[in-house]
């Protein structure tokens, strides 16, 4: 939506048009001699014109005291400033009169904190400053400075822009926030841009932005994968998702049970670096082992675990849920993975067990069946074991302090004797499964939610099934985090359970794409993902073309 500003009274107005004119020819003049040009990448209505905060954006100085804020004075020099062109697009930006901000020679970064070093090391860098370390508020502050500050109260990932006097200052309650600002910084300094004066205010609308990439079926680099972190980074992703293990391979070196390890891994060495190169961009590494299905990397080294139905036909991907030894197996890796990926969240995966594909689950395997009945009780069905089975597992990584989800369809609405755990968040991204619900049932029973909305936001290689590649396009016109299945959203009063989003990309038919086709083919679903998770308005406010345009003009 766009920012609406009173309009002025005939009186103010006609003083104002008074003004414009002097200005006008007093500017003229003023251009001959070298002076009151004001240089902006912004320019015109764009992608980045001012925004209305929504009720999650944080409240502008005026709105807090009550107070009009008073009309810039204006000068012979600059017109007011327009809102920085960005991707996301800031949330909330009061204009000002002045030349704006761009690095230039001499200029320092000094920040309030040293836990802003690393923050502040890496911008200076960027915009080839010097970093001048930590200095005090009432230290020295030189005109092309840029000044880092933590402090106040509110959403950590929050931030404030004051662009004035030939400075920048970038605050936030948070490190995430201050870091966020740079990122928006810089997108704006881009390619000999300007910072426009001003004052920026913005926050994220959802907590949760994510990418996950499946690196089981498909193996990347460790420099592909590095080089995506610092792309999520500049765009204010927070989450990073590896998938790593499935029918296909298991990718991460492992000392419990290096006999399941694929020939074609990442070393434990590569991804510490990984890890710590997304913690330096505020993203966390959310790591799932998928289990009890899509195990067949782990199973093609313990043939003896593999599920098999009363022929005693193999069942693809499907460990043997009524074997100890199988819990065993799982349980070593996520504890051994847990040390690896210190983040907060974890996914338990849980989707497609292939034993509850069948018509009849317990008659075709009635080994499931009778442990259901021995666990559960004597009308527990094989659907109840596969939720035990879950709970487990949920029982083991919880032991480490993460919050977990699980796929939707390892909410079985089979089960009866045992319920998943209630602090699993349900990780939304189908509605064609067995026995399949809608969103709306997870949402009343006070479950929270993340989007992976397989109609937008499923890049599926080599798009089997019926699955097409995602486009940019559709995600920025048509998708919004409370659209969960399908082109249905659910009622706006569940959208504080809807913590946010991932795009995600499945490698189904590895070879129909390389590593740097698929970089290229979700350069710009990402970048309208991000727009929506950030401020996720039904309708954009600038078009398609527009934002491609900015996208393009930005890198």
């Amino acid at each position: 939506m766009s920012q609406h500003r009173r309009g002025p009274t005939a009186r103010q107005g006609a003083r104002r048009r008074a003004v414009v004119i002097a200005a006008a020819f007093a500017g003229t003049v003023a251009l001959g001699t070298g002076l009151g040009v004001w240089a902006s990448s912004g320019g015109g209505s764009g992608a980045g014109a001012a925004r209305q905060p929504s009720a999650s954006a944080p409240a502008s100085s005026a709105g807090r005291s009550g107070a009009a804020t008073p009309a810039p004075t204006p000068t012979r020099s600059y017109p007011l400033s327009q809102a920085p062109r960005t991707i996301p697009a800031v949330r909330s930006h009061t204009a000002a009169r002045g030349p704006g901000w761009r690095p230039r020679p001499g200029g320092r970064v000094v920040v309030s904190n040293a836990a802003l070093a690393d923050e502040g090391r890496l911008t200076a860098g960027e915009l080839g400053l010097s970093y001048a370390g930590q200095k005090g508020a009432d230290d020295d502050v030189r005109p092309g400075d840029l000044r880092l500050d933590l402090g106040g109260a509110g959403d950590p990932e929050s931030y404030t822009m004051t662009v004035g006097g030939g400075t920048v200052r970038i605050s936030g309650p948070g490190d995430a926030g201050v870091f966020y600002g740079t990122r928006t910084l810089k997108q704006e300094v881009h390619g000999g841009g300007t910072a426009p004066e001003g004052v920026v205010k913005d926050a994220p609308a959802k907590p949760q932005r994510g990418f996950m990439l499946d690196i089981a079926r498909k193996p990347f680099t460790a420099g592909w994968v590095e080089a995506r972190i610092r792309e999520l980074g500049d765009l204010k992703f927070n989450q990073l998702g590896l998938h790593f293990s499935d029918d296909q391979g298991f990718r991460i070196e492992s000392d419990t049970h290096p006999e399941i390890v694929s020939r074609d891994h990442l070393t434990k060495a590569q991804v510490k670096e990984i890890v710590a190169l997304a913690a330096a961009r505020h993203i966390q590494v959310v790591p799932e082992i998928d289990s009890p299905g899509h195990l067949g990397a782990v199973l093609a080294a313990h043939p003896e675990l593999q599920l098999r139905n009363a022929q005693g036909v193999a069942t693809r991907g499907a460990v043997d849920i009524s074997e100890d030894a199988a819990a065993k197996l799982v349980d070593d890796l996520l504890g051994e993975y847990a040390d690896l990926f210190p983040g907060s969240y974890w996914n338990l995966g849980g989707d497609e067990y292939q034993a509850l594909t069948v018509a009849d689950p317990e008659a075709s395997y009635p080994q499931l069946a009778a442990a259901a009945r021995r666990e559960y009780g004597s009308r527990a069905t094989v659907a109840d074991l596969t939720t035990g089975w879950l709970n487990a597992r949920a029982d083991t990584v919880r032991a480490h302090e993460r919050t977990m989800r699980a796929w939707n369809d390892g909410f079985l609405r089979g089960a009866a004797a045992e319920q998943p755990a209630e602090d699993l968040q349900v990780a939304y991204w189908t509605g064609k499964e067995n026995g399949a619900r809608q969103p709306v049932e997870y949402l009343r029973a006070g479950r929270k939610v993340l989007n992976y909305n397989d109609e937008y936001l499923y890049y599926v290689l080599g798009e089997p099934n019926t699955f097409v590649y995602p486009t940019g396009q559709r995600i920025y016109e048509q998708w919004i985090p409370r659209m969960l299945r399908g082109t249905s959203a659910v009622a706006a009063r569940y959208e504080p359970q809807v913590l946010g989003g991932s795009f995600a990309v499945w490698c189904d038919l590895a070879d129909s794409q390389t590593q740097d086709q698929v970089a290229a083919g979700i350069r710009m679903p990402l970048r309208a993902t991000i727009e929506k998770l950030w401020d996720p308005e039904v309708t954009p406010a600038t078009s398609w073309t527009q934002f491609k345009a900015l996208a393009n003009s930005l890198g």
